[in-house]
């Protein structure tokens, strides 16, 4: 071996720091995409809030639809109506209000008879079985 010429020594922590490199980035990569996930879960929980919001907002707007009608309509209570097309976030909702009615006679007095109302409302939006679809339900009962 000539004079001048060094011998190298094997260094058994070569290459430690891009191991290490290498591993930092797959564990933050992989909590990347960990963040990435419940973000998106939360923005889609937080849509349907609001559509559920909307929903029940377009189902109590049936209510007073159908209450209005039978108090300043004489009573008039209609089986099934459709509602007409809401305005402004409601618009994409289709409403369907039901309405019966049942008379009752006080048996005291055979002439005072009271007349009792249910009315149901139900507003949905989308179709049933996709991520977007909501329903809401809503129900009251007038007298008169």
């Amino acid at each position: 071996m000539p004079r001048n010429q060094k011998i190298a020594i094997p260094n058994p922590e070569a290459g430690f720091s891009l191991v290490t490199a290498i591993f930092l980035l797959v564990v933050l990569a992989g909590l990347g995409a960990v963040m990435v996930t419940f973000f998106t879960a939360q923005q889609q929980s937080s849509t349907l809030d609001v559509a559920g919001s909307r929903a029940y907002q377009a189902a109590r707007a049936g209510i007073e639809w159908a209450s209005y009608q039978v108090l300043q309509n004489s009573g008039t209570c209609a089986a099934s109506t459709t509602l007409p097309a809401l305005g402004g976030s409601l618009s994409s909702f289709t409403v369907t209000v039901t309405c019966t009615s049942t008379a009752y006679s006080d048996m005291s007095t055979a002439s005072n008879t009271v007349t009792i109302y249910s009315i149901v409302s139900l507003a949905i939006q989308g179709t049933a079985g996709q991520p977007d679809y909501v329903e809401r339900k809503v129900s009251a009962t007038l007298q008169q």
